[in-house]
């Protein structure tokens, strides 16, 4: 029976790794915390219709159950290819022998402390959008780190995405509707906090994601302002007072908050680039890995028998991962029937 190894046990590797199990095939997941689920596992509601994060998960480590291997607490150190065999070796020290290899690393969040103007660990009532997601595993009103009641919130787009300064030219695909979410998840709990997003330009590219950002504004009265931050600062009472650009209007503005959020963007995940060298696959400009053909291929790396699924070749929604992960289980059972 043919070896299938999966590099990553986030929403990609557990649904290909199923798929993958359904045609037959021997599954080895290989994930290097010890839990399934990667980003996903932490979050509380998806986009666009707030379905609760944990059903997702649930259902995916569901369906794997009793079907592959996952071997956890493992990461990739070196790879050699012997004809059409992939040769492991692994962190625990075992050497694993495998007929295919998909890669589903997934992403990192970028690190908000690269931009220091915003003040991210600096004071402390400037989080990230995936800290937000803490503050709703219950249902009471958002708070400040000293605990007072969140009366005005900023949530700033693109932070570490579309940004040459940093790197990062690339549109992480997801912040917008990610913000639009959050800003009426915080509305549901402050009923009378004013809610401000800074946008570059707002990208609401889905089915139901207009539909999302309508209701924001009629709803729940979420201002949207096409502006850019350029400083943060904090004041006496430890609110936050913010330096921002109407780029609309070309005109200055000045605001002072409760709270700021920062809508992290998507980098390449760590050590994938170590990981696409050792396993001989190129990376884009955006370090995140190139299939073969981005219309025709988007599964088939440039080394036979690997594949790639998810985020590990750019960003991408929930849906759209799990769809990419399909569509790659059956790039490798075609491969692996003409072999």
């Amino acid at each position: 029976m043919p070896r299938i190894a999966v590099i990553g046990g986030g929403v990609a590797g557990m649904e290909v790794a199923f798929r993958l199990s359904q045609l037959s095939f021997e599954v080895d997941i290989i994930e290097k915390s010890f839990i399934l689920g990667g980003h996903v596992h932490k979050w509380q509601k998806l986009f666009p219709d707030f379905t609760p994060a944990h059903q997702i998960v649930d259902q995916l480590k569901n369906q794997l159950r009793d079907k592959v291997n996952i071997l956890f607490g493992n990461e990739v150190i070196k790879a050699e290819q012997e004809n059409t065999k992939h040769i492991l070796y692994l962190s625990d020290g075992t050497t694993q022998v495998y007929d295919a290899i998909v890669i589903t690393t997934g992403f990192k969040l970028f690190n908000a402390n690269r931009k220091e103007e915003y003040g991210y660990s600096v004071y402390p009532n400037v989080i990230t959008s995936s800290e937000l997601e803490e503050y709703f595993q219950n249902d009471k009103p958002i708070i400040t780190k000293e605990n007072r009641i969140v009366e005005r919130i900023a949530f700033i787009h693109c932070v570490g995405s579309r940004d040459e300064k940093v790197g990062n030219r690339h549109c992480s695909k997801v912040c917008c509707i990610t913000a639009v979410k959050q800003a009426i998840e915080v509305a549901q709990r402050n009923p009378d906090a004013e809610i401000y997003l800074f946008y570059m330009d707002l990208r609401m590219f889905d089915r139901k994601f207009e539909d999302l950002y309508l209701q924001a504004q009629t709803e729940y009265g979420i201002k949207f302002v096409r502006g850019r931050l350029s400083e943060v600062s904090e004041k006496a009472d430890s609110r936050l007072f913010l330096k921002l650009e109407d780029t609309l209007l070309g005109k200055p503005l000045r605001l002072t908050v409760d709270l700021v959020v920062l809508m992290v963007g998507m980098e390449t995940a760590e050590n994938s680039i170590q990981l696409a060298n050792a396993l001989g696959i190129p990376v884009g400009q955006d370090n995140f890995m190139l299939p073969v053909n981005c219309h025709s291929q988007k599964n088939i790396t440039g080394n036979r028998g690997i594949f790639v699924a998810g985020c590990a070749s750019g960003p991408k929604s929930i849906g759209e991962t799990l769809a990419d992960a399909r569509s790659a289980a059956l790039e490798v059972y075609s491969y692996l029937n003409c072999n």
